[in-house]
């Protein structure tokens, strides 16, 4: 394999860790902090930092913490409101941390269009769902919505790590999803009653 198959690859894990961000902030972090620590990913020069022991603490007690404040009616939508920023800022390291072999001005680019778009059109779908959520079960059918998207974060983080390929189709085609739905919300035509 060349050195342009391996800078996709890892363009690859970066955009999916990220997407996964947009679903749990922290679930990405310590999945790429567990596969540096054990010697399964190398990080990029400046991230060595993600593969230490204390770092893999750290991301285990934030996603032990995340997972159950998400698990709490109400107290979930006022997380959203850190999530968004911070899963944009996740999204971007997770990516920054593994991009290999670009150049500098592509490398960046990959990061913060990539790997920032693809973990804020995540968080954005997901904070769309937990509002509608909460507006159709005042919040009770949030815990479910909550599980369904560590699933959903243990899944692409999973994928990202173990067959990146196949988990950045997954991610654009999800991404694509997004979009159109989010199209046809805000600017298409709804059927007359």
């Amino acid at each position: 394999m060349g050195p342009g198959f391996e800078a996709f690859v890892s363009v690859a894990v970066g955009v999916a860790l990220a997407a996964a961000c947009g679903f749990r902030v922290f679930v990405p972090l310590l999945a790429l902090s567990a596969a540096a620590w054990s010697g399964q990913i190398r990080l990029q020069p400046g991230f060595e930092w993600m593969g230490s022991g204390a770092a893999l603490l750290a991301f285990a007690v934030a996603t032990a913490l995340e997972i159950a404040a998400y698990k709490i009616p109400w107290l979930d939508n006022a997380l959203d409101t850190l999530a968004t920023p911070a899963a944009l800022v996740a999204g971007m390291v997770a990516a920054a941390s593994v991009v290999a072999d670009l150049p500098p001005l592509v490398r960046w680019a990959v990061v913060l269009v990539g790997g920032g778009g693809a973990a804020g059109v995540v968080q954005g779908a997901t904070v769309l769902a937990r509002l509608k959520s909460t507006a159709l079960t005042g919040g009770l059918g949030n815990p479910i919505l909550a599980l369904a998207e560590l699933a959903c974060a243990v899944i692409t983080s999973s994928l990202a790590l173990l067959a990146p390929i196949l988990a950045i189709v997954i991610v654009t085609v999800v991404c694509i999803f997004i979009f159109v739905r989010a199209g046809r919300f805000l600017f298409g035509r709804r059927p007359a009653s």
